[in-house]
């Protein structure tokens, strides 16, 4: 009988990866952030630990392809009745672009403890600055994520 490897928390070497997502499209970004964060990348995946950490810069610079700039809309119910919300992708990114790649990476992880735990591994900013240098992250170029011009 073959018995499963399951790697102790001291044999884990979490790395910080740092991802500038100017010109990115959201969703392929957001597909390999959640794959990175899952830990799928490494070659002693198991489903049950969490990957690496991931802080995203940038992030007001993020595309969508075709009419979805224009059509997409993110929605939230209160619980009330006639308590939906609705804001348009436009008016988020003008107010939130953090929340824009969030609501997209969240939305590939799994759902439930293990998906919130890999949720607070992901740092996402507006700009090119963070508060991470001390965690020496080593930058991830994913030039098949980029927008073709």
């Amino acid at each position: 009988m073959q018995k499963t490897y399951y790697p102790k928390k001291a044999e884990r070497q979490d790395t910080w990866y740092l991802i500038d997502a100017d010109g990115m499209i959201l969703g392929r970004l957001a597909s390999e952030v959640a794959r990175i964060l899952r830990g799928k990348h490494k070659p002693t995946y198991t489903p049950g630990v969490p990957g690496d950490h991931v802080i995203i810069i940038n992030a007001s610079k993020v595309r969508l392809t075709g009419k979805k700039p224009q059509t997409k809309v993110y929605r939230r119910h209160s619980g009330y009745p006639g308590g939906l919300k609705t804001i348009s992708f436009a008016s988020m990114m003008a107010k939130y672009p953090e929340r824009v790649v969030e609501h997209a990476v969240r939305g590939m992880l799994p759902k439930g403890p293990m998906g919130r735990q890999l949720f607070r591994r992901m740092r996402v900013y507006a700009g090119p600055n963070h508060p991470h240098e001390a965690q020496k992250p080593v930058p991830l170029a994913l030039e098949h994520c980029k927008a073709r011009s």
